[in-house]
């Protein structure tokens, strides 16, 4: 937590110091045209899972570099055959706020704090177990318009809370690197 705190107070600082200069002021663009939402969809099916996730974002730009947000993100996992004809259903969520500072044309640093709720499941008995993990993530990533009020981007994060499971411990990430790519659509200032 210690070290989201001081990122965050980083990034704050720097946005804010090198958010100062009039060419980044937004105090003429309406409110409406500085919140922006987006996030991801995603589905894979094989001999083993079937899952299902989606993970809305919506955010503000305070100036034309300086940005913050939330994501939430919902996940129903099906994993087939535990046991001989036995399915178990999960469904896992969680929450991200986060800040985001371009620092040139297309490229972003991120911070965010995600709180992920995930399931498990226990043998025997076969029933699931829901445990809380907090992770501190951070990195940069680059975004691309694709249209006047859209733009794609990709990102890698590092979680700076990684551990290694050990055997027989729960994990919702098994590498302390995650990438997201995604769609935003909303008020950009490119």
């Amino acid at each position: 937590m210690r070290a989201f705190v001081i990122s965050l107070l980083v990034v704050v600082g720097v946005g804010t110091t090198w958010a100062q200069g009039e060419n980044n002021s937004l105090k003429d663009v309406p409110f409406k045209e500085r919140v922006f939402t987006g996030g991801g969809f995603g589905m894979g099916f094989n001999n083993f899972q079937d899952y299902v996730s989606v993970s809305p974002v919506i955010g503000y730009s305070f100036t034309r570099k300086f940005m913050g947000g939330v994501g939430l993100s919902y996940q129903f996992v099906k994993y087939k055959n535990v046991l001989p004809g036995k399915d178990v259903n999960a469904n896992n969520y969680g929450i991200n706020p986060f800040l985001r500072f371009n620092v040139i044309q297309g490229f972003f640093l991120q911070t965010e704090f995600e709180h992920l709720n995930y399931e498990f499941i226990n043998y025997p008995p076969l029933e699931t177990t829901r445990e809380a993990f907090n992770s501190f993530l951070g990195g940069g990533g680059y975004i691309q318009p694709i249209g006047r009020n859209a733009a794609f981007f990709a990102m890698v994060l590092y979680n700076f809370n990684f551990q290694t499971p050990a055997p027989g411990e729960y994990a919702p990430y098994y590498n302390p690197w995650i990438l997201r790519v995604g769609v935003n659509v909303g008020g950009f200032i490119f």
